[in-house]
């Protein structure tokens, strides 16, 4: 696809945030261009089964969910550059043009919404990449009930870990924290409710080395290693849940837009604005504590509605009006 003229909004990332702005933008005819990426998205292509998105009773694989929300941006006049964007030049000013490129291809927009996502963190050990989805999760919300009465671990030590852990109790016969270190970063409260549930066990210091399948072809043994003595010790299971954090897609607009201590992006309240006009962002490249698909929806349409109405408020400068902030 080559640049044709000024578009009234981009948006930069796929997944349910990126492409529910693709839809209300698209349905309020500004005919948005939709830089997707090459992973078109997000992290639920990586996802079987998805049953806690409402409209799907019977549940839904994560690829066909993502495919269903592009056709129906795409219906409405959504277009797609299935490609990364690599370079950005945000204006400072109201009104003024923002600049996004694709390698050497320029593209210029009154308003841009970033939808870049998050990753989420990995162990990065053998076996990790090939059992993911296979027993090697990443979202206790999403997947727990198909570890019903089964032998489950959870990796980490934070709020999260614990909130994972207790979650995955519900479900799982036996669920492990295994921690590389004795002390955990988790708030006192939260490790008191962790430590109150009967079916949590606790192992530390110990540090996943080896993910190996069973004879199903899915995830059947972890192996550890004692942090300090190195003593090595296996564990049969059926899943692994790695909640040791996430990473914001956020290396595009780094030095532009404001980003907290983690990376991710700053947006004004309970709106969608970040610290420069016309520049909207949503879905987990913002949200630390959620991440779920039905609350980065909600963030793409509330980014939509926001980028509407600034259009609709602020007059177009001009090209070359504006001071950009390049990166």
């Amino acid at each position: 696809m080559e640049a044709s003229g000024t578009e009234n909004v981009i948006i930069i990332g796929s997944g349910p945030a990126g492409y529910t702005a693709a839809l209300y933008t698209a349905r309020a005819e500004l005919a948005p261009l939709v830089i997707e990426g090459f992973a078109w998205g997000g992290l639920l292509q990586q996802t079987t089964d998805v049953e806690n998105f409402p409209g799907y009773p019977e549940g839904v694989t994560g690829p066909d969910m993502m495919q269903q929300l592009r056709d129906q941006a795409e219906r409405f006049g959504s277009r797609f550059l299935t490609d990364q964007a690599t370079r950005v030049e945000l204006a400072t000013e109201p009104g003024g043009l923002h600049r996004v490129w694709v390698e050497d291809d320029e593209y210029t927009a009154r308003s841009v919404i970033l939808a870049m996502g998050a990753e989420h963190r990995k162990l990065g050990v053998p076996g990790e990449a090939e059992l993911s989805g296979r027993g090697v999760s990443y979202c206790a919300t999403c997947d727990a009930a198909f570890f019903k009465e089964r032998r489950t671990v959870i990796v980490g030590g934070g709020d999260s870990a614990m909130e994972e852990a207790m979650f995955l109790a519900k479900f799982s016969s036996t669920v492990t924290i295994v921690h590389r270190r004795d002390e955990f970063r988790a708030s006192r409260i939260m490790l008191d409710r962790a430590r109150a549930v009967e079916n949590i066990e606790w192992l530390t210091p110990y540090a996943v080395e080896e993910l190996l399948p069973g004879e199903s072809g899915a995830l059947g043994t972890a192996r550890l290693r004692h942090t300090s003595s190195g003593e090595p010790r296996e564990l049969e299971l059926s899943g692994m849940f790695v909640a040791i954090g996430h990473v914001p897609q956020s290396e595009l607009v780094h030095g532009s837009v404001e980003l907290d201590e983690n990376g991710y992006v700053v947006v004004d309240g309970r709106s969608t604005r970040t610290t420069l006009p016309g520049v909207f962002a949503a879905g987990d490249l913002v949200d630390h504590t959620y991440r779920q698909a039905i609350t980065a929806a909600g963030s793409g349409c509330q980014a939509a509605l926001d980028a509407e109405w600034y259009l609709r408020d602020t007059p177009a400068l001009g090209p070359g009006a504006a001071a950009p902030a390049a990166i």
